[in-house]
């Protein structure tokens, strides 16, 4: 045994024992509101407390831990703590282009499946979206959200050809596995002339979206509908969309054969994907590891609850999408746009 390449190994242990704890650490900041007020500048544990209703000794051991792992700066002479502009902008604020939080939420909440896992290693059966934590599916949301804010208007649905001049005279949109409906409100409050439906087999995802909508005042030019993207319906449709879903249907070509015939003559299918090379030693790599990691959790297994006739997994790659495509009877595929978590295809009749 190589001495160094043993250290050299422990060491990645440490950092990724103490980033998994770490975890848990991120998601009090934000649920309680610790790093909110500390954005408002440098605090002793007793003032952060104080200003959050929270209790001082708690509240000290976070921030040195927080300290610790970098998400948080020390200034050991004044004994207080404080956010630097970079880490408020990705830990503050749920609306914004980055949010962090999110992530560990929902990485949280995929975690609690481990004993159900375990039994589906053994079995080879599936484990449906909905059987998971609460916080996978609010986790979810918040996670891909600020993504699809930053993004989706400003660059993916100006780089399809003709799509936009068509959503502002007044389109057709379905949105096919929407979640909570964060993308499907996006465009709704982008695109006022046209009508938006969203659909996703889990009814309790349909539910929050609705009172999404309600909140937002769209609800009268947008619904949400329980149903699979085997049984939507209701077109034809001018754009249909599917964000970081495709890959975890149970039979991804029967789903976009099924687009296939919802869309009109002239429509256009958006697809977004998680960021992926075609090849396994293509995605080692740090993006890569958290993608196969949550695949093995919520992506696979839900394909497999579903029959997996052809389970593609969260780092599918853009061959096996257009291979997908092109089964269903699409004749054009093309790559869009892309951002180190996520490639954007259009794709045609």
């Amino acid at each position: 045994m190589d001495e160094q390449k043993f250290h050299e190994f422990l060491n990645r242990f440490v950092g990724d024992l103490g980033a998994t704890v770490a975890a848990g650490g991120v998601v009090l900041g934000d649920q309680l509101g610790l790093y909110a007020a500390l954005a408002e500048g440098p605090q002793t544990p007793d003032v952060l407390a104080a200003s959050t209703g929270t209790a001082a000794r708690y509240v000290e051991e976070w921030l040195r831990g927080q300290a610790a792992g970098g998400y948080v700066e020390y200034d050991a002479a004044a004994g207080t703590y404080h956010l630097t502009d970079e880490q408020a902008f990705a830990l503050t604020n749920p609306d914004g282009p980055v949010f962090l939080p999110g992530a560990f939420q929902l990485a949280l909440g995929a975690l609690h499946a481990v004993p159900q896992l375990a039994e589906a290693f053994r079995t080879g059966e599936g484990i449906g979206w909905h059987e998971h934590d609460e916080d996978v599916f609010v986790g979810c949301e918040r996670f891909f959200r600020p993504g699809y804010s930053a993004h989706l208007v400003a660059e993916w649905l100006p780089a399809l050809d003709g799509v936009v001049a068509t959503l502002e005279a007044g389109g057709r949109v379905a949105d096919v596995g929407c979640g909570l409906g964060a993308s499907t409100l996006l465009m709704a409050q982008a695109y006022p002339n046209s009508t938006f439906t969203g659909s996703d087999y889990h009814a309790h995802s349909i539910d929050l979206a609705r009172k999404n909508a309600a909140e937002l005042g769209v609800g009268s030019r947008v619904e949400f509908d329980v149903a699979g993207a085997t049984t939507f319906d209701a077109g034809p449709y001018d754009l249909v969309t599917t964000f970081d879903c495709l890959h975890d249907m149970g039979d991804p070509v029967a789903a976009a054969s099924h687009i296939r015939e919802q869309l009109g003559d002239d429509g256009t299918w958006l697809i977004v994907e998680p960021a992926a090379a075609d090849s396994v030693d293509g995605n080692l790599n740090p993006v890569g590891r958290v993608f196969y990691g949550f695949s093995t959790f919520l992506c696979v297994p839900n394909a497999v609850s579903q029959g997996g006739a052809h389970t593609l997994g969260a780092q599918a790659g853009e061959g096996a999408i257009r291979q997908v495509v092109e089964k269903a009877g699409f004749t054009s595929f093309r790559r869009v746009a892309e951002t180190p978590f996520n490639l954007v295809y259009e794709v045609r009749p």
